[in-house]
């Protein structure tokens, strides 16, 4: 019998493949079948770690293949994916198990005539795990080449953003910044003081064996190191959000105050929604808007969940002119990005973004941020933030902002109370980045509606 995790990592992957679902969904959806948690556990190491490292796996194959992967069914290249994974990196699961589950997922997956094959690329694969032949590190990091070829395919990047990150960061921190996505993320979770403080969450999250440290920037950023977190009361009653502490910096940018009025505009799911809330004791409005109705739905449950009361939700579209007019003490623009920053907690964005969608996305993000400023106050604060490194998304919307508009002056994000001066660069700037903070890459700007 074949194990329900890999049968499950396989529907996970051939969703992914056939562009039916993104990998929380499918994720999600695959989960449903599965009723042992260590199942659900697996399953999802499974998936995410072929993604984190496909673009080695695809070099293995086609290496001990001795033919392209594109000249393979989509089936049979999934299969070898998720054996390839579980053989290098699950090495607790014998070789032999292993392969014998391939073949008869092969079979299962009607196949049949693939078994034979499958099985001679995973048993050589098998014998050459402790040493496979993968583009070494590079002795001379300046041999362009020679590095993106480590950089994309060892480190199994798309060459594209490779050569990006090697252009403009140099070598040793492109390097850094893959192999911290590269490696699984922990469970984040921010404290919700409408209902707990963070020393208080944690003890009575010890009293369930979940053992957690506090985060190093964010406040109210408990790290999950052991234990089952989201299984607990406290996950019940919305004690806590799960929130990365990146995201978590963000919303500090805001500094709300009981009495504002602030605007969301891209707020599913509803952590930093919730966290200004918190914020606010409660007090003043905030309203949330997002357009799609599933994100509505998830925002609203977050909402209630937490028990913020001075939350409205509504449906709005920020690339749009906004239905509010020039009331707002706050305006934050978490816009839509390419998620490049996010690449360690969800890996599939590194295939499924193009460097072509860059200048796309950068498009709409300015207009969002026009829309957007419309609706701040004399006096007021606005805020753009992406979960991207990249410039276009960036500095660059943010320059032609304030190129293009008298009404607007920067903020150093150093003179905000609570935000920490090491997360901002020196042009006043919150930039996290994964050497530098052991963060994923966010970024978040500043500005003053003038009087």
């Amino acid at each position: 019998m074949i194990a329900p995790a890999r049968v499950a990592a396989f529907e996970v992957l051939q969703a992914l493949s056939a562009g039916r679902a993104d990998l929380p969904s499918a994720l999600a959806h695959a989960r449903e079948s599965l009723d042992d948690d260590r199942d659900k556990a697996l399953a999802g190491e499974i998936a995410t770690g072929v993604l984190r490292h496909r673009a080695a796996l695809d070099h293995l194959i086609t290496t001990f293949a001795r033919r392209d992967i594109d000249r393979l069914d989509q089936e049979v290249v999934t299969i070898l994916r998720l054996s390839g994974y579980q053989l290098l990196h699950l090495t607790r699961v014998p070789a032999a198990a292993v392969v014998d589950d391939a073949v008869d997922l092969t079979r299962r997956a009607k196949k049949t005539s693939a078994s034979g094959f499958v099985n001679a690329v995973l048993r050589t694969l098998a014998r050459k795990r402790q040493h496979p032949p993968l583009p070494p590190r590079p002795p001379d990091a300046t041999d362009r080449e020679a590095a993106l070829d480590y950089l994309a395919t060892t480190l199994s990047h798309p060459r594209w953003l490779a050569a990006r990150w090697y252009d403009r960061l140099g070598f040793e921190r492109a390097e850094q910044w893959m192999q911290f996505n590269n490696q699984p993320a922990k469970l984040t979770l921010r404290a919700n003081r409408l209902k707990i403080t963070p020393e208080a969450l944690a003890a009575r999250l010890d009293r369930d064996d979940v053992i957690v440290a506090r985060g190093q920037w964010a406040p109210d950023a408990l790290i999950v190191n052991e234990g089952r977190a989201l299984h607990t009361s406290a996950a019940a009653d919305g004690s806590f959000v799960v929130q990365d502490e990146a995201s978590q910096l963000v919303a500090l940018l805001a500094g709300p105050a009981p009495g504002h009025r602030v605007l969301d505009t891209c707020a599913s799911p509803g952590g930093k929604t919730t966290q200004m809330a918190s914020a606010m004791s409660g007090a003043g409005l905030i309203v949330a808007c997002d357009v799609r109705d599933a994100r509505v739905a998830l925002l609203t449950r977050t909402v209630a969940a937490t028990g913020a009361q001075n939350v409205r939700v509504v449906q709005a579209d920020v690339a749009r002119p906004l239905p509010f007019r020039e009331t707002f003490d706050c305006v934050l623009v978490d816009a839509p990005c390419s998620g490049l920053g996010t690449l360690r907690r969800d890996p599939d964005i590194r295939w499924r973004r193009t460097e072509d969608d860059l200048s796309e996305l950068a498009s709409t993000q300015q207009e969002m941020l026009r829309h957007a400023a419309a609706c701040v106050r004399a006096g007021g604060r606005l805020i753009y933030s992406t979960c991207s490194g990249e410039p276009e998304e960036n500095d660059d919307v943010t320059d032609a902002f304030l190129a293009e508009t008298a009404s607007f002056a920067a903020i150093d994000a150093r003179t905000i109370a609570g935000v920490p001066a090491a997360i901002v660069d020196g042009r006043g700037r919150m930039r996290t980045t994964p050497d530098q903070h052991g963060l994923e890459c966010f970024f978040g700007a500043v500005f003053k509606r003038k009087p």
